[in-house]
């Protein structure tokens, strides 16, 4: 996909990731842009440097993405991508126990990392079948992937995200209707700094911009897996070629961890 004279929505589109995909799309010719996001003042500031239109949306509120839906397509006929880029993490509140996040934590979660999607889809998914063309962009998380040290409900929900994602390539890719998921290790965004793992990146720590980069790129080429990245390729044939060995490894990630962050 060529972004060029595209009408595009990015929700989470006020910072961090979504901010730069705004960024990167205005610079690739975008016809529109829908910035979305809980914070309108912010998404305003974004929308202004683009030249779109700000929106106040939560994420995990169906009836506002079908709401944001109507109204674009009400006003520019379509949406040609749609950039489901809002999500949270929350660390285990006891690094000792797997599980130890409370209901309260697991709904918030499933709502935002994965009904999110699920909302877009359905949102945008009939008018994309019915031109025979239209884009969905997830951004999820290599922790979909692979896995997050200390972080259960976010690896949880994000290889659910990972599963929708499969799902909806495999029902409507021969319909016109294009998937990507995006799945970055370590990103400078407000969600990384205030964890407790923002300093335990072996892989480094990407800008914004630099996986917006990655994604203009991973869309010109309509690949479905976009991998700011690379080595997190390396990991999944790793991880999939032989699964204890492979969590082994992750257990003596997870001590050398909490010896760390006790």
């Amino acid at each position: 996909m060529k972004i060029a004279g595209k009408v595009v929505v990015v929700t989470g589109g006020a910072d961090g990731i979504g901010a730069a995909l705004c960024h990167r799309f205005h610079e690739e010719g975008a016809a529109f842009i829908a910035v979305a996001d809980r914070n309108e003042d912010r998404a305003r500031d974004v929308a202004r440097t683009v030249g779109g239109a700000a929106y106040a949306l939560d994420v995990a509120d169906r009836a506002a993405i079908e709401a944001l839906v109507h109204e674009v397509e009400a006003r520019h006929g379509r949406i040609d991508l749609f950039c489901s880029n809002a999500g949270v993490g929350d660390a285990d509140p006891d690094p000792a126990w797997a599980v130890s996040a409370p209901d309260e934590t697991w709904n918030r979660l499933w709502h935002i990392n994965v009904m999110a999607h699920v909302y877009a889809a359905r949102a945008v998914l009939p008018g994309m079948v019915a031109r025979g063309g239209g884009y969905l962009l997830q951004t999820i998380s290599a922790a979909g992937l692979l896995s997050q040290v200390g972080g259960t409900v976010y690896s949880a929900t994000k290889h659910a995200a990972v599963g929708l994602a499969e799902s909806i390539a495999i029902a409507h890719g021969g319909q016109g209707v294009g998937v990507s998921i995006l799945c970055p290790q370590g990103v400078d965004t407000a969600m990384l700094r205030n964890s407790r793992q923002g300093a335990d990146r072996p892989d480094g720590v990407l800008t914004p911009r630099e996986v917006a980069d990655s994604v203009i790129e991973g869309l010109e080429d309509e690949r479905f897996l976009i991998l700011p990245h690379p080595q997190v390729a390396g990991y999944m044939q790793r991880k999939a070629a032989d699964y204890d060995r492979w969590l082994g490894g992750m257990r003596k990630l997870r001590a050398r961890m909490l010896s760390r962050n006790p």
